[in-house]
């Protein structure tokens, strides 16, 4: 990771990817958390174990905003390889409650 992430929420979602710690990833999220791909919602599990712990997702922070709550980064696995995208966070009570990611100009 070359950017520095302020929000340890994102911080620890960031980390477990990297790690394809499954276990830790779903601890840094609200039970209820949700997420949309490219502007689509998708079912949070089934798109993390598909895009991030079934192709050995990783994601290489670039730029850092909102205080740590929108990324820009490479992220890759082994389907679609490297790709630039964004993520923007929503953090209720120290866990991510909402992500929502997409490709990036």
């Amino acid at each position: 990771m070359t950017a520095t992430i302020e929000d340890p929420a994102v911080a620890a979602f960031v980390k477990a990817v990297n790690s394809g710690n499954r276990e830790a990833f779903f601890a840094a999220l609200t039970d209820d958390a949700t997420m949309a791909d490219d502007g689509t919602e998708r079912d949070l599990t089934a798109w993390a174990d598909r895009e991030i712990f079934g192709a050995k997702g990783h994601l290489e922070v670039e730029e850092v905003t909102d205080g740590g709550r929108n990324l820009t980064a490479t992220y890759s696995n082994s389907v679609w390889g490297g790709l630039r995208t964004r993520w923007t966070f929503s953090v209720t009570d120290g866990r991510v409650s909402r992500f929502v990611t997409g490709q990036s100009a």
